[in-house]
């Protein structure tokens, strides 16, 4: 079937609307497929590896226009095997992984264990959220726009303005969580985002581990994946979050903490957190965040 017609600029085939239709098949698809279509002729194998060199040799090292247009991801050029392979995040190694986490943090029996991400909004506006998996106490991290963020000009490969870069998520985590007494801060289970690479200077400031779930595994953080549904009656999804500061943040996280839970025999989680907070002999923690 005929598709639209396709149009270049520099390297890549343009905007993806104007792809052309085609089957599409890569090269690992055909390299599997042959024993099934000629089961009886050994001489029709071939590995998928052997295909793509075969392709970058005669385009020495490039594919010729019309190639490209068949091929899902667009590259004139191929990205070699090693680099692909190395795109991993760098700050995440396997000591912090989710897998390591202590078997106190997964049965709830210990308090002290968070939950955490970032609530995205307009124009890469984001509120942070971390919610204790024992008690379901909520404290919400007012992430503000940096300055220059609405300039007109970007700067290429400079400072992220958006206001949830990695210091930024690292100082607002940290003056949250320094509130709670020690026996309240034992860890933090986070998703994969760029946001906590500065994850290892957090757990020197603060004396809270740091593990990471693992990717497109949002089981992973049960309580605060709901936590965050429940915010969303508060900060609706393509809405501008930077609008609201640090009290509004506050109060909407007072409310949270003031709805009882079923999963908490109806108390509320911030009645939940007062029993803990008794037990350590009354010490202090700020109740309204």
């Amino acid at each position: 079937m005929h598709g639209p017609t396709v149009r270049f600029k520099g390297r890549r085939h343009g905007p993806r609307q104007d792809r052309r239709w085609a089957k599409a098949w890569s090269p690992e698809q055909i390299a599997n497929r042959l024993p099934l279509e000629v089961p009886d002729d050994e001489t029709m194998r071939i590995s998928h590896e052997a295909i793509y060199q075969s392709l970058f040799v005669q385009g020495r090292g490039a594919l010729r226009r019309e190639l490209v247009t068949c091929l899902r991801t667009g590259r004139a050029l191929r990205v070699p095997r090693a680099r692909a392979k190395g795109r991993g995040k760098g700050f995440i190694t396997p000591e912090v992984m989710i897998s390591e986490r202590p078997a106190e943090a997964a049965d709830r029996a210990i308090p002290g264990h968070w939950e955490g991400d970032l609530v995205i909004g307009l124009d890469k506006s984001a509120i942070g959220t971390l919610v204790e998996r024992t008690t379901r106490y909520t404290m919400l991290l007012h992430l503000p726009p940096m300055e220059g963020h609405d300039q007109a000009v970007k700067v290429k490969n400079g400072p992220p303005l958006a206001g949830h870069g990695a210091e930024a998520v690292r100082d607002a985590i940290g003056a949250k969580i320094m509130t709670l007494p020690e026996h309240l801060r034992r860890s933090l289970t986070w998703d994969q985002g760029t946001e906590m690479a500065q994850h290892a200077k957090l757990r020197i400031d603060t004396g809270l581990a740091v593990y990471f779930a693992n990717p497109h595994s949002p089981w992973k953080r049960p309580t605060n994946e709901n936590t965050n549904g429940l915010l969303r009656q508060y900060f609706p999804k393509g809405t501008d979050l930077s609008r609201w500061d640090g009290d509004d943040l506050d109060a909407v996280a007072f409310t949270l903490n003031g709805r009882p839970r079923k999963t908490l025999g109806w108390r509320t989680p911030a009645e939940a957190l007062a029993v803990l907070l008794e037990s350590d002999g009354g010490a202090g923690v700020a109740t309204t965040g």
